[in-house]
């Protein structure tokens, strides 16, 4: 392999792990000073819901409930603010979907060299690359809560992933790269449907929901370190961009994956498995 070719897939690979190597330091080193008193022992917030290879599918099957029963939940009238701010945000891309998408591809050349480096296969390597290296890594340091954190990855990939991947099949959305020279970009729902298993659609970008599940991930794990969500959230985010860039997705794609991603992994994922203070 060239070493052009290699060059711009380490650069993707070394953003992505930078955030993966904050497990460093556990939240449960860099507590505070024992003080001369004695405490009480207090029962551990990790102990509310395990985190091991043994309950992954377990876990995976129960998220499913309150994602899947979201809906009711606003039949019962909460989680309104939230829910009508993102959709206006996301309304207003919808909007401009057809005004900004052209331009990525009229000017296809002046993001030549970010598209190969941030390319569709580079992107999920790195992505898969970042929990699996957390894990061998957490396990060869017998740190417990590296490994946990990786699992709660993938669990949160999972998830993101399975309702990405209903959703696409769903809306059959047309992918920017998919509309003919000429053509139009306001026409692209319900155009396109793939066999079940190969969900080919535009809505929303699959890769935008990984990568800011499991940004979210890190960046709750590890919020004593205040750089990696920094580091965490800013891959993610060239990882949306790259999918807008490539013309795989528009702009309101990436950001209902991003929305979608950040949901899951922080409000079904996350309970119970939150870094104490």
């Amino acid at each position: 392999m060239q070493l052009k070719m290699i060059t711009p897939a380490a650069a993707v690979l070394a953003a992505l792990l930078t955030s993966g190597c904050a497990f460093a330091a556990s939240p449960q080193d860099s507590q505070s000073a024992p003080s001369d008193k004695p405490s009480k022992p207090q029962a551990s917030i990790f102990e509310e819901r395990p985190i091991n290879w043994r309950t992954l599918v377990p876990d995976i099957a129960r998220d499913q409930k309150p994602v899947w029963t979201f809906p009711a939940s606003l039949a019962r009238g909460q989680h309104w603010g939230p829910t009508l701010a993102l959709g206006a945000i996301f309304g207003g891309l919808v909007a401009l979907d057809p005004h900004d998408s052209p331009y990525f591809r009229n000017n296809a050349s002046t993001y030549s060299s970010f598209n190969r480096a941030f390319s569709t296969t580079h992107t999920e390597v790195a992505m898969a690359i970042v929990p699996a290296s957390l894990y061998a890594l957490g396990y060869a340091r017998k740190d417990s809560y590296a490994t946990h954190t990786s699992l709660l990855a993938v669990e949160a990939v999972a998830d993101s992933a399975f309702l990405g991947w209903i959703t696409n099949s769903a809306t059959g959305r047309m992918r920017p790269e998919a509309i003919p020279p000429g053509g139009s970009y306001s026409d692209t729902w319900f155009k396109t449907y793939h066999p079940v298993l190969r969900a080919g659609g535009s809505f929303p970008s699959e890769h935008a929901l990984a990568a800011f599940s499991i940004a979210t991930i890190l960046a709750r794990r590890y919020s004593g370190h205040r750089w990696v969500p920094w580091v965490a959230y800013g891959a993610a985010t060239l990882v949306g961009f790259s999918r807008v860039s490539l013309q795989k997705h528009f702009p309101s794609d990436v950001f209902a994956g991003a929305a979608l991603g950040y949901v899951i992994s922080r409000f079904v994922v996350m309970p119970g498995r939150e870094p104490e203070d």
